[in-house]
C-alpha cells in the first residue's frame, strides 16, 4: 500500500513538473515571439522562430535555455542583418543572463524595459543605429559585468547612476554622440577595467578620481572636447595599461609623475600641452607606444627615451622641440616608426640612428638640422619611408642610400645637398617617390633611372642640373609627376613622349629646344609646363615653330616637287600591277589556309566569336567615324577604349592601344589566340582582334557600368556601392582568378589584377579584364619573369623584390582590391600606402574605423566586414606560402554571401570544372594555341576567320 502511494505521489510531482515546464516554456516562447515582432527580419535569418508557442524555443537560432528550467539565459542574435527597434518585452526575460544584439541595423532608442532582466550579466548592443538617451533603468541592472554600446547614435549625458551597477567591469560608450562630462560617480567603481569613451562630445576635466581605479587597465577618451590639464595624481593609477587623451583641449604642461606608469600606449597627441617632455618618461620600461605630437612642447628630447627599450612608436613631430635628436635614441632596436618633423631641431643626424635596424619610417622633415647625411644610414635595411625635408644638410647624396632595398619614399628636398646625383639611386626597385627639389645638385640626369620601373613621383627642379633628359625615361610607364624645373637642362622632351601616365610634367626654365610633341598625352600639359625655354615651339606656346631661311626653301620646294612627282609616277605604276595580278580571295572561313603576314596590306579583323560574325575592319572605322573621340568611353596608360554598336546592335569595346608591336606581333597574335579561347562567366570574352600598323585594336565584351576603380575613387559615379553588390564584388573576381588559377591548363596568371581591370556590368557582376597579358604558366611551380608588370600599389613585394612570379602575386594583388572594397581608399594616395594603414589599424585594434561609410549605411552584417579584412590581410601575407590559393578564397567569399544568393552564383567556378572541354563548331578552323580550360561553352558558336 505504502509503495502505491509512493507511486501516485512521483507521478504527481513529475505530472507538476512538466506543467510548470510547459508553462515556463510557453511564457518564454511568447516572448521571443514578441521580440520577434519588432525586428525587420529581411533576410529571414529567424525562420525557425515559430508562431506556436509550444514549439521548443530552446533550439531557436540564438536562444539558449537553462538545462534545468528551460527559461531562456541567452540570446545572441548578432551580426544577422536585422532591422527595426528592440522590443520592450524584452524585460520579460527575467533569466537572461547575456543578450548580444551587436553589429544589425536595429534603430529606436533602448527600452525602459532592459532594466526588468534582473540577471543580465552582459549586455551588448553595438554597432546598431540606436538613438536617444541611455537609460536609467540600466542602473538597475545589478548583476551587469559588461555594458557595451559603442557606435551608436546615442545622445545625452552619461548616467551617473552607472555607478551604482556594483560589479561592472566594461563600460565602452564609444563612437556615440554622448555629452557633458564624465561623471565623478564612475571612478569610484571600484571593479571597473575597461573605460572606453572615445569619439563622443564630452566635455570638462579629467577628475583626479580616475586613479581610485586600482583595476583600471584601459582609459581611453581621445577625440572629444575635453579641457583643464592632466591631474597631478595621474602617476597613482598604476594598473593602466593604455592610456589615450588625445585629440582634445586638454593644456597645461605634462605631471612629472606620469613616469611612474606602466603603460603600453601612452597617446597624449592633438591637443594644447606645454612645457617640457618629463624626463622620467624614459622609466617606464613598458611603454611600445609614445604620441606626443600636435602639442606646443619645447625643450630639448630627453636623451632617456633611448632607455624605452620595448618602444616601436615614438611621435614627437609638429611640437617647437630644441636641441638635438639625441644619439642615445640609437639604441631603440625595436623602434619601426620615428617622427620628430616640424619642430626646431638643430645638429646633424646621429650616426647612431642606424643600429634602429627595425625602424620602417624615419621623419625629421621641417627643423634646422645641418651637418651630413649619415652614410651608415645604409644598414637601415627595413626603411620603407625617409623624409629629410626641409632642413640646412649639406654634402652629398651618399650611394649608401642605394642599399635601402625597401625604401618607397626618398624625400631630401629643400635642403643645400650638392654634387651629383648618383646613378646608384637606380637600384632602388621599389622606390615610389623620388623628390630632390630646391638642392644644389649639378650634373646630369642619371640615366639609370629608368631602372625605377615603380617611381611615380620624381622632383628635380630647382637645381644645377645640365645635359639632356634622358632617352631612357621613356620606360618609366608609372610615372604620373615629374618636376624638372628651374634647371640647365637642353636638348629636347621627346623622351617623354612614351610616359603616357604623366599627368603632371613641368620643365619650364631651362634650356630646352625643338617641338613640343602633341601625341599621346603632351595635349594635357598647359603653357606653364614649358615657358622659359626660348629654344622651345609648339602649339601651346606663343612661339610657333619656324621654317627654314628663303633661300633654303626654295631649293626644298623644288625637291619636293621633284619628290611628289616620282612618288605620284610609282603609286601609279603598283595601281597598274595590282589590277593586273589575278586575285584569289581567300574564302571564309577557312582554316586551312594561311594567316596574314605581319605586313597587312589593309587592316584585316580576326574574328573569335559569333557576335562579330559578318562585320570587316571597315565597318567598325565607319561606325566609330574612324575611332572619333566622342565615341570614347576610358583612357588609360596604355590605351584609349571606344564604344562601339554592332549591326546586331549589341556593343563591344574597342581597346586601341597606344605600342605597336613590331619585333613580336606573331606572338603578341598568338598569344591573342589563345585568350580568345577562354570564357568564363567572370572574365571579359575578347571578340576579336586587328593588328596593323595603322592601329591595334582588342574587341572585348561590353560592361555597362564601368570599372570598379570609377565606382570607387571617381566622384561622379551615379550609384553607391552597398556591402552585399561589394560581397558580389569581390565573389566575381575570386571565381574569375581562381578559373585562370587552378580551371585552365596550363594555368595562367594575371599578373596586373587591380579595381580598374575589373569592370562590372548591367547587374554589377564583376568581370575580370587585361588577362591576355598573362603568361601561360609551366608545369613547374613557378619561374622567372622577363616581364616587369603590375601596378603600383598592387604589386605583391616579394615579387617586385625577386622577381619570381606564382599566382600568389595575383592573390596579394585581389587581397589589395579587398582593402579597396572595404575602406573605399586607393591602394596608393599622396604619401599614404592603404596596405601599411591597415596593418597599423590592426595593430591598434581599430580597424573597423576605416571601414567605407557606404558599407556602414548599407551592411547589416559588420561581422562579414570584419571576417573580409582578416581575410585581406592573408592574401596580402608578406610570405606568398602563407597566402590562400584562389580557390580557398573563393569559398571563403562565397560562405559570406547573404542567403538570398543562388547557389550557383557562389559556386560557379567549382561547378563549371566537370563541362566538357570547349570544341569548334567550325571543324575546318584549326585552333592549335587554345588552352585546355574546362568551361569554354559552346553555347555561343566561338569561331574564328580573317575578314578583311
Amino acid at each position: 500500500m505504502m509503495a502505491l502511494s509512493f507511486r501516485l505521489e512521483l507521478v504527481f510531482l513529475v505530472s507538476l513538473l512538466c506543467l510548470n515546464l510547459s508553462f515556463g516554456d510557453s511564457e518564454d516562447g511568447a516572448t521571443l515571439l514578441e521580440i520577434k515582432k519588432f525586428f525587420r527580419d529581411v533576410d529571414n535569418i529567424l525562420y525557425d522562430w515559430s508562431d506556436t508557442p509550444s514549439s521548443d524555443y530552446c533550439v531557436w537560432r540564438g536562444v539558449t535555455c537553462d538545462n534545468v528550467t528551460f527559461n531562456v539565459v541567452a540570446l545572441n542574435l548578432s551580426d544577422l542583418n536585422l532591422d527595426g527597434e528592440i522590443s520592450p518585452a524584452i524585460g520579460d526575460l527575467r533569466d537572461l543572463l547575456s543578450l548580444d544584439l551587436r553589429g544589425n541595423r536595429l534603430s529606436g532608442q533602448i527600452p525602459d524595459e532592459i532594466g526588468d532582466c534582473s540577471s543580465l550579466k552582459s549586455l551588448d548592443l553595438s554597432f546598431n543605429e540606436l538613438y536617444g538617451d541611455i537609460p536609467f533603468s540600466i542602473s538597475k541592472l545589478k548583476q551587469l559585468e559588461f555594458l557595451i554600446l559603442k557606435s551608436n547614435q546615442l545622445i545625452g549625458p552619461i548616467p551617473s547612476t552607472l555607478s551604482q551597477i556594483p560589479n561592472l567591469k566594461v563600460l565602452d560608450l564609444a563612437q556615440n554622440r554622448l555629452s557633458g562630462e564624465i561623471p565623478r560617480l564612475i571612478y569610484w567603481n571600484e571593479v571597473l577595467q575597461y573605460l572606453g569613451l572615445r569619439g563622443n562630445k564630452l566635455v570638462g576635466g579629467l577628475s583626479p578620481d580616475m586613479c581610485q581605479l586600482t583595476g583600471l587597465w584601459y582609459f581611453d577618451v581621445r577625440n572629444n572636447s575635453l579641457t583643464g590639464s592632466i591631474p597631478q595624481n595621474i602617476g597613482n593609477c598604476t594598473a593602466f595599461q593604455v592610456l589615450d587623451l588625445s585629440y582634445n583641449r586638454l593644456t597645461g604642461e605634462i605631471p612629472f609623475n606620469i613616469g611612474f606608469l606602466q603603460v603600453a600606449t601612452l597617446s597624449l597627441q592633438g591637443n594644447h600641452l606645454s612645457g617640457k617632455i618629463p624626463s622620467v618618461i624614459g622609466l617606464m620600461q613598458a611603454l611600445a607606444v609614445l604620441d606626443l605630437s600636435s602639442n606646443k612642447l619645447n625643450g630639448p628630447i630627453p636623451p632617456i627615451l633611448g632607455n624605452l627599450t620595448y618602444s616601436e612608436k615614438l611621435e614627437l613631430n609638429d611640437n617647437q622641440l630644441t636641441g638635438h635628436i639625441p644619439p642615445e635614441l640609437g639604441k631603440l632596436t625595436e623602434l619601426f616608426d620615428l617622427n620628430v618633423a616640424n619642430n626646431n631641431l638643430e645638429g646633424p643626424l646621429p650616426d647612431n640612428l642606424s643600429s634602429c635596424t627595425n625602424l620602417n619610417s624615419l621623419n625629421v622633415h621641417g627643423n634646422k638640422l645641418n651637418g651630413t647625411i649619415p652614410p651608415a644610414f645604409e644598414r637601415l635595411e627595413s626603411m620603407t619611408y625617409l623624409n629629410l625635408s626641409s632642413n640646412n644638410i649639406k654634402g652629398s647624396i651618399p650611394i649608401e642610400l642605394s642599399r635601402i632595398g625597401n625604401l618607397d619614399t626618398l624625400d631630401i628636398s629643400n635642403n643645400e645637398i650638392n654634387g651629383s646625383i648618383p646613378s646608384s639611386l637606380g637600384d632602388l626597385e621599389h622606390l615610389l617617390k623620388l623628390n630632390l627639389n630646391r638642392n644644389h645638385l649639378a650634373g646630369v640626369i642619371p640615366a639609370e633611372f629608368a631602372n625605377l620601373r615603380s617611381v611615380m613621383e620624381i622632383d628635380l627642379s630647382n637645381n644645377h642640373l645640365s645635359g639632356v633628359i634622358p632617352r631612357e625615361l621613356m620606360q618609366l610607364q608609372n610615372l604620373f609627376s615629374l618636376r624638372l624645373e628651374n634647371n640647365n637642362l637642353s636638348g629636347d622632351v621627346m623622351s617623354l613622349v612614351n610616359c603616357l601616365s604623366l599627368t603632371i610634367l613641368n620643365v619650364s626654365y631651362n634650356n630646352l629646344a625643338g617641338d613640343i610633341p602633341t601625341s599621346n598625352n603632351f595635349s594635357r600639359f598647359s603653357p606653364d609646363s614649358f615657358i622659359g625655354n626660348p629654344g622651345l615651339c609648339g602649339y601651346c606656346l606663343s612661339s610657333p615653330c619656324h621654317v627654314s631661311h628663303p633661300a633654303e626653301r626654295v631649293v626644298i620646294s623644288k625637291a619636293a616637287i621633284l619628290g611628289i612627282a616620282l612618288g605620284a609616277l610609282v603609286i601609279l605604276l603598283m595601281i597598274l600591277f595590282a589590277a593586273c595580278r589575278p586575285h584569289n580571295p581567300t574564302p571564309f572561313p577557312d582554316g586551312s589556309l594561311d594567316k596574314p603576314t605581319v605586313t597587312y596590306s589593309r587592316p584585316k579583323l580576326v574574328i573569335l566569336h559569333m557576335n562579330m560574325a559578318l562585320h570587316v575592319y571597315e565597318d567598325i572605322m565607319r561606325m566609330t567615324e574612324n575611332l572619333s573621340e566622342k565615341y570614347v568611353i576610358g583612357n588609360g596608360a596604355s590605351s584609349t577604349v571606344y564604344k562601339c554598336v554592332l549591326k546586331n546592335c549589341k556593343p563591344v569595346a574597342i581597346k586601341r592601344l597606344y605600342s605597336q608591336y613590331p619585333q613580336c606581333l606573331k606572338e603578341f597574335e598568338t598569344e591573342l589566340e589563345t585568350v580568345g579561347g577562354i570564357k568564363h562567366r567572370n572574365l571579359v570574352c575578347l571578340q576579336g582582334y586587328s593588328l596593323s600598323p595603322s592601329g591595334n585594336l582588342l574587341f572585348y565584351d561590353y560592361m555597362e557600368n564601368g570599372s570598379l576603380w570609377d565606382f570607387l575613387h571617381v566622384s561622379t559615379k551615379k550609384k553607391k556601392l552597398s556591402w552585399d553588390m561589394r560581397l558580389r564584388i569581390a565573389l566575381g573576381a575570386a571565381q574569375g582568378l581562381a578559373y585562370l588559377h587552378h580551371d585552365c591548363s596550363p594555368r595562367i596568371i594575371h599578373r596586373d589584377v587591380k579595381s580598374s581591370n575589373i569592370l562590372l556590368d548591367k547587374d554589377f557582376e564583376a568581370h575580370i579584364t587585361d588577362f591576355g597579358i598573362a603568361k601561360s604558366l609551366c608545369i613547374s611551380k613557378s619561374h622567372t619573369s622577363t616581364y616587369i608588370m603590375g601596378t603600383i600599389g598592387y604589386i605583391d613585394p616579394e615579387y617586385a623584390r625577386t622577381s619570381r612570379l606564382t599566382e600568389k602575386s595575383d592573390v596579394y594583388s585581389y587581397g589589395i582590391v579587398l582593402l579597396e572594397l572595404l575602406t573605399g581608399r586607393k591602394p596608393v594616395d599622396n604619401e599614404s600606402n592603404l596596405h601599411h594603414l591597415i596593418l597599423s589599424k590592426t595593430a591598434n585594434n581599430s580597424v573597423m574605423e576605416t571601414v567605407d561609410p557606404e558599407i556602414t549605411d548599407t551592411c547589416k552584417d559588420l561581422g562579414a566586414v570584419k571576417k573580409v579584412f582578416q581575410l585581406a590581410l592573408l592574401c596580402t601575407k608578406r610570405q606568398p606560402s602563407d597566402r590562400p590559393t584562389m580557390h580557398e578564397v573563393t569559398r571563403v567569399v562565397g560562405s559570406l554571401m547573404p542567403l538570398d544568393t543562388p547557389p550557383t552564383k557562389q559556386l560557379a567556378s567549382i561547378q563549371l570544372s566537370k563541362v566538357t572541354c570547349y570544341k569548334d563548331e567550325y571543324v575546318n578552323l584549326k585552333t592549335p594555341h587554345l588552352v585546355n580550360c574546362p568551361s569554354m561553352s559552346t553555347s555561343q558558336g566561338s569561331w574564328r576567320g580573317h575578314i578583311s
